[in-house]
This record gives structure tokens, C-alpha cells and sequence, in this order.
């Protein structure tokens, strides 16, 4: 449960610097910069002392990749200047690990025992009353659909990385989290390229942007800092931690863990932001941890 503990920390982080690199450069191209940034750090590992694109299981990673990094990532980008970080994170986190537990017990197999649903149901109640309020009119239902789509495809994504794993482990081959991760990020870049060049060629197609900034501190840092950040917090060091705990752990159970990512998500902001989280957080947290705990002792 360690990389799953870890994923959420890091993702908590990303989904800062990620609202931050959407605001400069818009959803499409800064997705595409944290890709194209998260795969060259990722080759020089897994070309160097991980296993490069070998395995066995390519084919499988690369469209766990292009669903859960691409279009997940893609959706989630243009999303957070819509609705925030706070509303996409939840929505994201917490209904990817729905959409990942009902994927992989109806293509898998996998059931979670009656302890594991009910903790996994306090965790993502957790998070709902932490973060669900009213939602301001400029959050309007583009932002809600996309942050909903990005759930539906990172859970997808999730499972198809178990699907990857069982494969491996079925033919007795170890792979690093790491390596899973560059392999499942070279799908993500395909699928970011090309809305990049949509973009390029029918400008229209990507929704306005909002253009609203972040009160200092944030705002002094330069737009590229952003960018490194979300790629280092969120396509390396998050996804190669997530990509850890899938491989022995369930993606109905692991899911919610990282589900509790928006919870953390808050002190962050309130740091960088000056923005104080209300009692209904402190509640929601204290469900939430109460959860997660559960969780990782429950058979």
C-alpha cells in the first residue's frame, strides 16, 4: 500500500502545478509538454536500468497509457481552469476509483470483499464531504462533463495497466514501476500529439480559457516551473508509484487510497494560494484517513 499512499501525496502536489501550466499555456499544450517532458525523464531509467519497452506486455501498456494518461490527462487538463482544482480532483479521483472497480470486476473478475466496498465507500464519502459545495455558475457543465469523462478514462486505464501486469506475472517477468510508467506514457504522448495538432489545425476546437490567475505567492514563478513540477509530481514520481501498487494491488482497492489526493491537495493550495480550508475539510479528512486505513488492513 506504500505506493498507493505515496501516488496520492504526489498527485496532490500535480494537480496544483497542473491548474497553474493550463492557465499559461491552455489544456491541450500543457498536457503535451508534461508528457513529452515526463517521457524523456522516464526513457533515460528504463533504457538505462529498467527494461526499455520490453516485457511482453507493450501492446497493453501504451493503451492503458493513451486512455488514462492521454485522454484522462487530456480531459483533466482542460477541466481544472473550468471548475478548479479542488471539484476536478474529486471528481477525477474519486470517480475513477468507482469506474476502475466496476471495469475490473465485470472484464476481470476481480471482486472486493464486503470490508473492502464499505471502506472504500467511507473513503470517497470522505472526500465528498470535504470538498463538495456549491458550485459557483461559472462551473459550468463543460468543465463537470470533462472532469467526469477524465474519471471514466483513468479508471479504464487502471485496469488495463492490472490487465498488463497479470500478464507479466503470469509469464513470470518483474517490471519496475518506473519502466511501466515510460511504457504507459509513450501512449499518453501519442494520444497528446495529436490533440495538439487538432488544436494547431482547427483552433476552435479547444474551449476558451478562463484566464483567471493565482494570487501570489504562486503567480511569481515562471509558467515553465509549473511544467516541470506537474511532470515530476504527477508522469514520474506519481505514476510510477501508482503503476507500483497496481501491480499488487487491485484497482478497486488502490484507487481510493489515491482518491484521498484531493484532501491533501487542499493544505497545498492554502500554502501557495492563501487559500484556508473550511470545517467541512477537517471533516471530510478525518472519514476519509478513517477509510484509507481500513482499507489497508482489510481483507
Amino acid at each position: 500500500m506504500t505506493g498507493a499512499f505515496l501516488t496520492a501525496l504526489f498527485f496532490a502536489g500535480n494537480a496544483v502545478c497542473a491548474r497553474r501550466a493550463a492557465l499559461h499555456y491552455g489544456g491541450t499544450t500543457g498536457n503535451f509538454l508534461r508528457l513529452l517532458l515526463a517521457v524523456a525523464l522516464l526513457a533515460a531509467w528504463a533504457h538505462a536500468a529498467g527494461q526499455g519497452v520490453g516485457g511482453g506486455a507493450l501492446a497493453w501498456f501504451l493503451l492503458s497509457g493513451a486512455v488514462g494518461f492521454g485522454l484522462g490527462g487530456l480531459t483533466m487538463f482542460h477541466a481544472l481552469p473550468l471548475i478548479g482544482s479542488n471539484l476536478s480532483m474529486l471528481i477525477v479521483q474519486c470517480g475513477s476509483a468507482v469506474a476502475a472497480a466496476l471495469i475490473e470486476w465485470l472484464w476481470l473478475g476481480s471482486r472486493l470483499s464486503v470490508a473492502q466496498t464499505g471502506f472504500a465507500a467511507l473513503t470517497l464519502a470522505g472526500v465528498a464531504v470535504a470538498l463538495i459545495g456549491p458550485i459557483p455558475q461559472r462551473r459550468h457543465a463543460l468543465g463537470l462533463s470533462l472532469a467526469i469523462v477524465s474519471a471514466c478514462a483513468q479508471g479504464g486505464g487502471a485496469v488495463i495497466s492490472r490487465k498488463a501486469f497479470g500478464l507479466l506475472h503470469a509469464h513470470g517477468f518483474f517490471m519496475d514501476g518506473a519502466t511501466s510508467a515510460y511504457q504507459r506514457a509513450l501512449g499518453g504522448l501519442a494520444v497528446g500529439t495529436i490533440a495538439l495538432l487538432v488544436v494547431r489545425w482547427w483552433p476552435g476546437v479547444e474551449p476558451a480559457n478562463p484566464g483567471v490567475m493565482v494570487p501570489a505567492p504562486a503567480q511569481k514563478l515562471p509558467p515553465w516551473v509549473w511544467v516541470v513540477l506537474n511532470t515530476l509530481l504527477g508522469p514520474v514520481l506519481g505514476v510510477t508509484c501508482y503503476q507500483w501498487a497496481l501491480r499488487n494491488n487491485p484497482a478497486g482497492v488502490v484507487l481510493p487510497i489515491v482518491a484521498t489526493a484531493p484532501l491533501l491537495t487542499v493544505p497545498i493550495a492554502w500554502a501557495l494560494e492563501r487559500s484556508r480550508p473550511t470545517p467541512r475539510f477537517w471533516t471530510g479528512a478525518l472519514l476519509a484517513v478513517a477509510g484509507v486505513a481500513g482499507l489497508s488492513i482489510a481483507k
